[in-house]
Formats: structure tokens, C-alpha cells, sequence
């Protein structure tokens, strides 16, 4: 099995390698290259900064989105985004003013509210995953606790897409899925025996 993990200049890339490799993963790519990625059989892509440096750097990658999409939609390859590689899915992001997402599950990233001034944003640090009765993952996520580190989080239009919701101050989501496209707003690679765990459960997901 070939995993190609995405290069765009936006990741904690090699963390997330070596996550991959002691979940069970035994050919990691990372690569920029869309040819490489049009021909994984999973991908992943991971995300550290803001939502628009991200989607920048993806779209610099000539070709990158297209193949993304065709390996997904049309191949059915699983996906697996990252803290601001699941961010990207959604429509637009507002950080720095308005940016257009790659659109795979609606809705829009915008900043936590802090409704409780004993609230810190970013939210940063352990947290519940909580699953809900309906889990469009197919059971890829499980309950546990998790590390995260964001000041945006993803507020979808069809709750039928979430897979899982952490509380900080008030629900955030945790977690989307919609067919074979999942993504984690905490990050695995940080999350020790729960992220390894989730990790190796999408090297074997057949969603």
C-alpha cells in the first residue's frame, strides 16, 4: 500500500511520517508532486499555520488540487486531513479575511468565540473526543482524549458530516467525515497512543 503524504510547506511532515510508520505504514511518501499523489492508494495532508498560508501553498503545487480531487472522488482513495489540512475541506476559511476552501464537506472556518473569558484561545492542550450516535466515519474515530492546538475551528452546515465534537468553552468540532474523506482537528502525531491508534484505523479504513 502506498500512502502519500503532501508536502505543501504547511505540515509537521516528518512527525506525522514517523506517526504513519509506528501506526503500521510501510511506503510514506511526501511529496509535492501531484503524479505521485494521483496514484497513492491514501493520502494524507497535514496543516500548521493559518487557513490561508495553507490553501496558498497547496494551490502553488501545480496540479495538486486536481489530483486530490480525482483520486478521492473518482478513485476512492481514503483521506485523512490534518488540524488545517481538515480545515481546508470546508468552503472558505476566514482567517486574514476570506479564503475559498477546497469545498469536499460545507461550511466555514472561523475563530473560536470565547463566550467565557476563563476560556484561552488557541485552544491548546488535551481534550475529550467525543463521538456522536451517528459517526460518518464508520467508527475510524473512537472516544478518547486528544491533543489540540487551534484558534479556528470548522463550522459545517450539515451536522450529518460530523464525526466527532470536543468541548472548550462550548462544542467544537472535532472530527468530519463524509464518504471515504476524514478529518481530525487534533493531531495525531501528538496524541501518543490514541493518535497512533486512530492512525493505524484509517491505514485499514474501507469506508
Amino acid at each position: 500500500m502506498s500512502l502519500a503524504l503532501i508536502d505543501y510547506g504547511a505540515g509537521n511532515l516528518q512527525s506525522v511520517a514517523n506517526a504513519l510508520r509506528a501506526a503500521g505504514a510501510g511506503h510514506v511518501t511526501v511529496t509535492g508532486d501531484a503524479s505521485v499523489v494521483r496514484a497513492a492508494d491514501r493520502i494524507v495532508l497535514p496543516g500548521v499555520g493559518s487557513f490561508r498560508s495553507c490553501a496558498q501553498g497547496l494551490r502553488a503545487l501545480p496540479g495538486m488540487v486536481e489530483a486530490m480531487t480525482e483520486r478521492v472522488f473518482v478513485g476512492g482513495a481514503p483521506f485523512l486531513g490534518i488540524c488545517v489540512g481538515m480545515q481546508l475541506l470546508a468552503t472558505r476559511g476566514l482567517e486574514h479575511g476570506e479564503t475559498e476552501g477546497l469545498g469536499w464537506i460545507e461550511g466555514e472556518v472561523k475563530l473560536i468565540e470565547r463566550t467565557d473569558p476563563m476560556v484561552k484561545v488557541p485552544h491548546m492542550g488535551w481534550n475529550d473526543v467525543a463521538v456522536g450516535r451517528s459517526d460518518p466515519s464508520g467508527g475510524l474515530i473512537e472516544p478518547g482524549e486528544a491533543y489540540f492546538l487551534h484558534s479556528y475551528h470548522f463550522s459545517v452546515e450539515d451536522g450529518r458530516t460530523v464525526a466527532a465534537m470536543t468541548d472548550h468553552g462550548g462544542g467544537l468540532v472535532a472530527s468530519v467525515a463524509k464518504d471515504n474523506v476524514v478529518g481530525v482537528q487534533f493531531h495525531p502525531e501528538k496524541s501518543q497512543g490514541y493518535g497512533l491508534a486512530l492512525l493505524g484505523r484509517f491505514l485499514e479504513w474501507k469506508p
